[in-house]
């Protein structure tokens, strides 16, 4: 990489961080970074270490972090931030060495990778997923390494091809069977034939075995629908179909003007997504299928997704842009302050840039740095089980930002539910048993204690009469049980 090429790449990659933010504890940071947490401190999460350590006993994601830390001696907060860093530039600039491949003209290339960069948080349809997170995350990481070996695909280096491929299965099984499912059937279509064996290889990946759904399985699969495709709005099929029709002119586009590797990986996607759809239909219609939605086959139009736009902006550049600098300003100025009003928006109660030497100015996550300092690490906790989802809270995990064991929650432990059909009992037991929060005294905390070892509560204001509660904000109450 040319040393012109690595500073604007930089600049491009700090231009991401401004316009979509960085919230490094929210979402499915709350399933992944506790499992650092223990790899560092095994003496945390005593309880319900099921809920995250389901998800990082299949991933080296939260061995990579934790390793890192200890490498560098950098505060966990530090180093993620690094690491989401890293992570947007590595992707950036992996779609920068993809964009070479489809376009000889220098402006097209950098305009494929600046529309990416300025979308980076567009939802992809129907998924629950962006383009990229605002936090660190084995999806961030995969991201860049399945864009490389659709590069050494396209060179015929096979070997180094299945080498990444492999690296990937290893941080996000999940994610990655689907760059291994674009790599096969990316071969296959080199020949512009379809055998049927081939096809179904493309596929292998999916074929596990699986439990049967249990009732409580099924009410963590009803606040899942997005891995339910029989549930999706019409939107979210637009988002799905809409990208095969430009693709399709994208092919013809691509064989007039003679680059065979746009014109294979179009024809490639058509035929990957077309595939996928026909799989998410089979396997959501038949009520008798409902555990495999943990497969969640339309999630394959997050690479999808990455490569439209990487191609729709290599196209922008080649017959709109050009070396028009008013053009470039006039489509990438409301595009990126668009989709910074769109990130402002998902988490009004947070800065948009969560810098870690930065204090909070959450009062969630104050009440919860509070806990991490004041209470020890035996602590058992219990909250209300749709905290994640109440004003304000904006998404912050208690588990990871606490340090603390607590109880199931209803909104994103149910997600680990869906992927791991073991927990669903244990799950929604706890969920019910904390199903009328708002109206709880202190002998249903009482309860609590005696049947799950509770030994501290979080509350909203102004808490529970009979409790001991030695720390409050505007927002929240921490209470002992005694």
């Amino acid at each position: 990489m040319k040393r012109n090429e690595a500073v604007f790449l930089l600049l491009l990659t700090l231009a991401a961080l401004f316009i979509h933010g960085y919230h490094p504890w929210v979402e499915d940071a709350e399933i992944y970074l506790p499992g650092v947490e223990k790899i560092l401190h095994p003496q945390l999460f005593p309880f319900n270490t099921e809920f995250f350590q389901s998800h990082a006993n299949l991933t080296l994601f939260p061995n990579l972090v934790a390793a890192s830390v200890r490498v560098t001696h950098l505060p966990l907060d530090y180093a993620i931030f690094l690491w989401q860093l890293a992570s947007i530039f590595l992707f950036l600039l992996a779609c920068l060495k993809l964009s070479g491949k489809c376009s000889a003209d220098p402006l097209a290339q950098w305009s494929g990778v600046t529309l990416i960069a300025a979308l980076l948080t567009l939802p992809v349809a129907g998924t629950a997923l962006y383009l990229m997170d605002q936090y660190i995350n084995p999806r961030n990481l995969v991201a860049s390494v399945a864009i490389l070996s659709v590069i050494k695909m396209l060179d015929k280096k096979y070997l180094q091809a299945g080498l990444l491929l492999a690296v990937s299965a290893l941080i996000h099984p999940l994610m990655s069977s689907f760059a291994i499912s674009f790599c096969v059937l990316l071969q296959v279509m080199k020949t512009a034939r379809l055998p049927s064996g081939l096809v179904l290889l493309s596929l292998l990946p999916f074929g596990i075995s699986l439990a049967p759904a249990s009732a409580a399985y099924h009410q963590a699969a009803l606040s899942h629908t997005y891995e339910c495709v029989t549930h999706w709005a019409w939107y979210e099929w637009l988002g799905g179909f809409a990208p095969l029709v430009f693709l399709w002119f994208y092919t013809r586009i691509a064989r007039a003007k003679g680059s065979v590797n746009m014109e294979l990986m179009c024809r490639t996607l058509i035929v990957y997504q077309l595939l996928f759809i026909a799989a998410a239909l089979a396997l959501d219609i038949p009520a008798r299928f409902e555990a495999l939605a943990r497969l969640q086959p339309m999630r394959s139009l997050y690479l999808l997704y990455v490569l439209f736009l990487l191609l729709s902006g290599i196209l922008l550049g080649e017959y709109v842009l050009k070396k028009h600098i008013w053009r470039w300003l006039l489509l990438f100025i409301p595009l990126c302050i668009g989709m910074f009003a769109a990130q402002c928006s998902l988490f009004p109660a947070s800065p948009h840039i969560e810098w870690p030497w930065a204090a909070s100015k959450n009062a969630w996550v104050q009440a919860f740095e509070w806990v991490r300092d004041n209470t020890p690490a035996s602590a058992e906790f219990a909250l209300d089980p749709f905290y994640l989802a109440l004003p304000g809270e904006d998404e912050n995990g208690f588990r990871v930002i606490a340090e603390r064991g607590s109880m199931a929650d209803a909104v994103k432990d149910s997600g680990v539910v869906t992927m791991f059909p073991d927990l669903a009992d244990e799950w929604w037991e706890q969920v019910q048993a904390t199903a009328n929060w708002r109206n709880f005294r202190a002998q249903d905390f009482e309860r609590l204690r005696e049947r799950y070892h509770v030994t501290w509560v979080v509350l909203q204001q102004p808490g529970t009469a009979g409790l001991e509660c030695p720390y409050r904000n505007a927002t929240v109450v921490v209470c002992r049980l005694e």
